[in-house]
């Protein structure tokens, strides 16, 4: 068998699509003459309706060929018969498209009798594998989406109905050309992540910071439309391509929770910005009653001294000298109480401020430096594996 040309490979449909010759050769041990007999006459062609042929079919091949197979058979002076045919096969072909689009997928060919055994027929190929290769790379035309790679030939055993046949099992091996995918999808999803990651440069006050965010992931979110719509339909595992933009999404998911955490933690500590200027007009006018009190006591003092020396007498004569209080002294301590107090709730605010002011922002910063680092690794580490697996995997 000589393939010619990869007309279509149907990844949804698992078909693969080529036009093959077969050139075939058999012993009649019945045929055969001297040449110098018949004025040099070393070969004849003869219709196939007249002669015996072998029953072979294509084991994977779905649909018969439309076309009309060859009419003749070439028979030579030795009693050797020649049956030379071209065909559209449209066979089956289990693909394996967890590698998209650096995927290389080996379709069989298989030819076996259809009645008879390994005893009344003897299936043998041609053993020069590497000629068949070169002699195939010059001349197939292969689709757009695909480069010949190699081509195999081996011969199994099997038992369908009761019997040994022999199978004789063409492979031929194909690699996707993945340029356009490369440069129209892995690309532009690489540099979406590079956008991302530039984001955290743009100041987290700034409420653009998670509109740009919300747009990556819009446009990411727009990239998985469009994988899906090209990436073959898989029935293994979810393939490379696919774990890549889940990868890169989650990533930007990550990096939008973690910017609107920060902001959060930010506006928190400004809050208790807010707060603490509200507190320190409150000390302000706290300190402004602290010295009015302050005043009001040192002139309430003067006035008791100055009073209590006129009524020194007649208070005499109604309360005891030692322990002896007044109205007036008792509103003085009573001011004095209250001035202490006011003194000790402005230590406490400015205690209390000292504290607060600025710690959301710190933490915020520090989340914000340890999810870099973390970005970084997981992003380094995941594109290292999944271009190690994609590129170095078949080889």
């Amino acid at each position: 068998m000589k393939i010619f040309g990869i007309l279509d490979v149907r990844e949804a449909d698992q078909m693969f699509v080529s036009f093959i010759w077969v050139k075939m050769s058999w012993n009649n041990e019945y045929i055969q003459w001297d040449p110098d007999q018949f004025c040099g006459q070393k070969h004849i062609l003869v219709p196939t309706k007249y002669l015996w042929m072998p029953d072979l079919t294509i084991e994977e091949m779905t649909e018969r060929d439309k076309t009309a197979p060859s009419p003749n058979l070439n028979i030579r002076h030795d009693g050797w018969v020649d049956y030379r045919n071209g065909q559209v096969v449209e066979s089956t072909c289990a693909m394996d498209v967890f590698r998209f689009p650096f995927d290389i997928q080996a379709c069989q060919i298989s030819f076996k009798s259809i009645t008879y055994s390994d005893e009344e027929l003897s299936l043998v190929y041609n053993r020069n594998k590497t000629g068949l290769t070169r002699n195939i790379r010059k001349t197939i035309q292969t689709q757009s989406e695909w480069s010949f790679h190699n081509f195999k030939v081996h011969e199994e055993t099997v038992d369908y109905f009761g019997f040994n046949q022999t199978v004789i099992v063409y492979t031929i091996t194909l690699k996707r050309l993945s340029d356009r995918y490369v440069a129209n999808f892995l690309v532009p999803v690489f540099f979406l992540l590079c956008l991302d990651f530039a984001s955290f440069l743009v100041l987290d006050t700034s409420g653009e910071k998670i509109g740009f965010k919300v747009n990556m992931l819009l446009a990411m979110t727009l990239m998985q439309v469009i994988l899906n719509e090209i990436l073959p339909p898989s029935t293994g595992s979810v393939p490379l391509i696919g774990r890549y933009c889940v990868g890169i999404f989650t990533l930007m998911m990550l990096s939008l929770l973690e910017t609107i955490l920060v902001i959060y933690l930010k506006n928190k500590d400004q809050i208790y910005i807010s707060i603490n200027d509200e507190n320190q007009k409150l000390n302000e006018n706290l300190e402004d009653k602290r010295s009015s009190l302050q005043c009001c006591c040192r002139g309430m003092n003067k006035w008791i001294h100055s009073a209590s020396a006129e009524d020194t007498a007649k208070e005499d004569q109604y309360f005891p000298k030692e322990g002896s209080s007044g109205p007036h002294t008792e509103v003085s301590l009573v001011l004095e109480k209250v001035h202490e107090e006011l003194g000790e709730i402005r230590k406490f605010q400015s205690l209390l401020n000292s504290r607060t002011a600025g710690y959301w922002t710190s933490m915020a910063e520090k989340i914000n430096k340890a999810f870099i680092v973390f970005y970084i690794v997981v992003a380094v580490v995941s594109m290292s594996f999944i271009f190690t697996v994609w590129i170095l995997g078949d080889e």
